[in-house]
């Protein structure tokens, strides 16, 4: 644990100025602020860019050409030492907000405001961002457009809440003891449940989520599965339908995990593997194996951890099976762009 407050403010500034950017100026700040071997990960269809113009052309103009004076809304702001290397991280996670007014990958625009759900990572290196990870919940974001790609969710979407004591903004450092503390707990609850994997097990005893877990535990899943409150519900409503329909479950690793202060996030490329059986987002199985790119943020209150916020690329989840729920949805609501 060290003292972030540089790499903090570069990435503060740098929302800053992608805020107030045009469509016209996004490349320039993303030139300023990011290196020239900068690699860039998102969602489905945006995948991997490796350099700044192309992020520019591809991801932000087009959508702040959608969203018409988009907002960064954060809820969580942390930094950290990754586990996994000598890197310094910031991570923030909320929506941008604006006025849904020029379509967006081929989602019919409603002229309304709407909120894209976001977390995003970036890597600090020599005073310049040279990586990120930016994952964005584009089934939410359909949701409340009026597009349901998916059977209904078996949890409940909504425009997701940031922590309970909205105490989720860590501009100034916290308390190495602190976060050290929270890092613990979340990679004993990820140890946990790497040895249930390595089992075959398709089942969850409650008492095993309850080393880790508050009774209390809210889980804001991604749109197609929805959020859960308690853990017969998270249970009932995500934890057993994942466990009981998708077999060969591995675990991959992550591309970065760290903790500050009550906060701790990670996320992979990818984080698991597994093979759909059938039940799954309500969807019949293919027998196909695919990964799954997720990122995961958390808050710990005493000794168990009381919050999961959760973005799982689920759209890049079932193009690996020959399902694009993008492409599906131009072809049937907004055929004026094919």
């Amino acid at each position: 644990m060290g003292n972030f407050s540089a790499s903090k403010k570069l990435v503060l500034d740098y929302f800053n100025e992608l805020e107030e950017a045009t469509t016209d100026t996004v490349e320039e700040i993303l030139t300023k602020y990011t290196t020239a071997n900068y690699l860039w990960r998102g969602v489905y269809p945006f995948r991997e860019i490796n350099n700044q113009i192309d992020v520019a052309r591809e991801f932000w103009q087009p959508l702040k050409k959608s969203l018409t004076r988009m907002q960064r809304r954060q809820d969580i702001f942390i930094a950290g030492n990754n586990e996994y290397g000598d890197e310094e991280w910031v991570m923030s996670m909320g929506h941008f907000m604006g006025n849904f007014e020029s379509d967006w990958l081929g989602i019919r625009a409603t002229g309304k405001m709407i909120n894209l759900r976001y977390a995003e990572f970036n890597c600090i290196e020599d005073g310049k961002i040279s990586q990120t990870g930016l994952f964005v919940d584009i089934i939410g974001f359909m949701q409340q457009a009026g597009i349901n790609p998916l059977p209904p969710d078996t949890g409940s979407y909504f425009v997701y809440p940031g922590p309970k004591n909205h105490d989720g903004l860590l501009f100034e450092d916290a308390d190495a003891e602190k976060s050290k503390k929270t890092l613990n707990l979340v990679n004993k609850m990820i140890n946990d449940l790497s040895e249930l994997n390595e089992t075959g097990s398709m089942d969850c005893p409650p008492e095993l989520l309850g080393r880790a877990w508050s009774e209390n535990m809210i889980w804001y899943g991604p749109g197609g599965i929805g959020a859960s409150y308690t853990i017969p519900g998270y249970q009932k409503q995500h934890q057993l339908p994942f466990r009981n329909n998708l077999k060969d479950k591995k675990f991959n690793g992550h591309v970065c995990r760290f903790s500050e202060g009550n906060f701790a996030c990670f996320f992979g490329w990818p984080n698991l593997t597994n093979t759909p059986i059938g039940g799954f987002l309500g969807l019949p199985g293919g027998e196909v194996c695919a990964d799954m790119q997720v990122v995961d943020v958390y808050r710990r209150e005493g000794d168990k951890l009381e919050e999961n916020w959760v973005l799982i690329d689920i759209p890049y989840w079932l193009k690996q099976q020959g399902v694009d729920i993008l492409e599906r949805t131009v072809n049937i609501t907004n055929p004026k762009l094919k």
